[in-house]
């Protein structure tokens, strides 16, 4: 679902409930709108959304989820974060608000290690995976639950499972260096190379890709300008 602030994003946690209501649906993806794509009319000081935003109306409308429930992904904690649900008989459970944040930001450079059990930091970092197939998913979350013995929960299978997922694109306004070299989806180029999709569709979409080549080579012909032109040397006189 894609959210734009003031026309929809009073509708999430009516679409949160409708999806819960099917027991074939796994989970709703919210995607804040960027300037990419069929978008029109667009004014980012109107309708951006933050992901720190999206989660407080998760908080505020699902009736279930707070916005501690709303984890940072590892791979790319700036632009995605997720919540993690077990289907009950009296509605969603809540996951994630027994996981430690700090154990998922830090990665495998953290000393931290949530309640000192290893096995339960790479459980947290296997079910916070963006590659997970239906089996593999629900694997990964019973692991986890025999490392919280709190959570009383039968034999799980992925049809427990629900999940909110932020997913949070940049575009050429929001553009963040640091965010894109961390970026969890690609697309895949003809040549082999692999890229980041909000840079593919900032400069490969499309017609863009000419129009970066054009950019490229003004800017090499540049640099070969000003290596050719040497700078001129002026004596020194001494007084």
């Amino acid at each position: 679902m894609t959210v734009k602030r003031g026309v929809n994003d009073d509708e999430i946690g009516d679409v949160i409930r409708h999806g819960q209501s099917f027991a074939c649906v796994r989970g709703v993806t919210l995607q804040p709108i960027q300037n990419a794509g069929r978008v029109e009319a667009y004014d980012a000081a109107k309708h951006r959304l933050t992901v720190s935003e999206l989660r407080r109306r998760i908080a505020e409308q699902s009736g279930v989820f707070t916005p501690a429930d709303v984890l940072p992904v590892p791979c790319n904690p700036d632009t995605l974060a997720m919540a993690y649900a077990l289907r009950g008989p009296d509605g969603l459970v809540p996951l994630t608000r027994y996981l430690d944040a700090a154990t998922l930001l830090a990665g495998d450079r953290s000393t931290i290690v949530f309640e000192g059990d290893p096995a339960l930091k790479a459980a947290v970092f296997n079910l916070f995976s963006t590659n997970h197939s239906p089996e593999s998913q629900s694997n990964c979350l019973s692991e986890l639950l025999c490392c919280l013995p709190k959570i009383d929960a039968p034999r799980l299978s992925y049809r427990d499972v629900f999940r909110v997922l932020i997913v949070q694109f940049m575009d050429a306004q929001s553009l963040d260096i640091r965010a894109l070299k961390k970026s969890c989806i690609h697309i895949a180029q003809a040549d082999g190379r692999m890229v980041p999709f909000e840079a593919y569709n900032i400069f490969y979409r499309d017609e863009r890709q000419a129009e970066l080549a054009a950019i490229r080579a003004e800017i090499d012909a540049q640099r070969e300008q000003r290596l050719h032109i040497r700078p001129k040397v002026v004596p020194l006189v001494r007084a």
